[in-house]
């Protein structure tokens, strides 16, 4: 009687186990015949990221080109409440180091997070950068998908004048290994929406370790902020390994300088000379700042632009990406 029992509930709970691992969220597949790009959508409820720190669009898991993966999971933990349970060219919007409205709330008030909602401010001494925060309100999603290209429009309206709609369009070129984010604010509220707004690039070439394999290649004179010890090197236009990195955590993390005040400095490739891959990447915008990140699983160049909107007024800014194969070494 007690093995049925048991043999009751193993059963009972079978298709639960099985739909938390095929991972029951929302999602959507555009092709161009030559690249195909999975994306998660999203949603308060049932979204695969509920975290506070990046915007809900463009949520990229999976990018295939000539039979090489470009995005994917490089965390060892999900759950869809933390800031970097998140895969692909997510995207953040900061003011300064916190959000918009963040500074005039008061505790128990809520603050602005562009393509996320409105969060409740609790009392604490500063803004949590890596925190996730309640979401009083989350605005309102539209999704609009086609064969080669989906819309994401989020608008929010938040009691202290603030109000925008934001929409980002992810569209593949026609039979061209490209793939282009568009973006457009536009300021339907009463107070100017100022933001830095950066895009994390969380590449996973293939899988492969970050190491001397992968080079990163600027078009300026770059110079690291910070001693990058036995790890990698920035010299001339080319940030490099010396050593794979190791599990658990060890990194690289500094900013870059050497960057001019034209868009012709927003263009970065990776390369990873044993998978064979390797990704450009521009946009149309100056750079404002420009921080790398790498761990084992993944690196990640990080461009900053400005974006300042007044009240009845939009603008629009976008990053090109060209994916490309590589003699194998």
């Amino acid at each position: 009687m007690k093995y049925a029992f048991l043999l009751f509930v193993l059963l009972a709970f079978i298709p639960l186990i099985s739909s938390l691992r095929a991972g029951d969220f929302p999602e959507a597949e555009i092709s161009n015949r030559v690249l195909r790009a999975k994306l998660y959508l999203p949603d308060p409820d049932r979204g695969y990221y509920r975290g506070t720190r990046f915007e809900w669009s463009g949520i990229i898991h999976s990018l295939q080109y000539e039979g090489h993966e470009y995005f994917g999971v490089w965390f060892p933990r999900y759950d869809p409440k933390l800031h970097d349970a998140i895969t692909g060219p997510v995207e953040e919007f900061r003011a300064g180091e916190a959000s918009i409205g963040y500074a005039e709330a008061k505790p128990g008030e809520t603050f602005v997070r562009i393509g996320v909602g409105a969060l409740r401010k609790p009392d604490e001494p500063a803004y949590r950068v890596f925190g996730t925060y309640d979401i009083v309100d989350p605005g309102k999603w539209t999704v609009k998908t086609g064969r080669d290209r989906i819309e994401f429009v989020h608008s929010l309206t938040h009691p202290a004048g603030y109000a925008y709609e934001y929409m980002k369009i992810v569209r593949l070129e026609k039979d061209r290994p490209e793939m282009v984010i568009e973006h457009r604010l536009k300021n339907t509220g009463k107070l100017p929406l100022e933001t830095l707004q950066y895009n994390h690039n969380f590449f996973v070439i293939d899988g492969q370790p970050t190491g001397p394999d992968a080079v990163v290649v600027f078009p300026f004179e770059a110079r690291a902020t910070r001693d990058l010890g036995d790890k990698a090197r920035v010299a001339g236009k080319q940030l490099t390994y010396l050593r794979e990195l190791q599990p658990k955590g060890e990194s690289v993390f500094t900013e870059i300088e050497g960057f001019g005040p034209t868009s012709a400095d927003y263009d970065f490739r990776i390369e990873h000379q044993k998978a064979g891959a390797g990704v450009r990447f521009t946009g149309d915008r100056p750079l404002s700042k420009l921080v790398f990140w790498s761990i084992r699983t993944t690196l990640c160049p990080e461009p900053y632009v400005d974006i300042r909107v007044d009240p009845g007024k939009e603008t629009s800014w976008k990053i090109r990406y060209e994916f490309y194969t590589l003699p194998k070494k």
